[in-house]
């Protein structure tokens, strides 16, 4: 399980980085949002990888801390989802007045030889 969810944040983190390396405004903003999504994995992965366990603790008193999942990573990933899509609204609009000013959609918002 690890070994894929390993596999998988590798994955995404590279497409992030090829996308973030693109002339055109929008794949950069894609390649933004998708090395946030890798971010978030690697910060959920940290606490602990568990199927079917609680998160906090319940009615029992249970003096085995690794029988539950570490709530704090789940909190700062919550808080990281809406900061992203917030900032990635951000981007979109200031993607759309840059391409009103300047006519094109490349990042550095000349048009390259053909």
């Amino acid at each position: 399980m690890e070994l894929l969810l390993a596999i998988g944040i590798g994955v995404v983190a590279a497409a992030g980085i090829y996308l973030i390396l693109r002339p055109r405004t929008f794949q950069v903003i894609i390649g933004l949002s998708l090395l946030t999504y890798a971010v978030n994995l690697f910060i959920v992965s940290t606490g602990r990888l568990k199927l079917g366990v609680a998160p906090l603790v319940g009615e029992a008193p249970v003096t085995d801390v690794a029988a539950y999942a570490d709530p704090v990573p789940q909190a700062l990933v919550l808080t990281s989802i809406v900061i992203s899509f917030s900032m990635t609204a951000l981007f979109l609009v200031l993607l759309l007045a840059a391409r009103g000013f300047t006519g094109t959609d490349h990042v550095d918002g000349e048009e390259g030889e053909r």
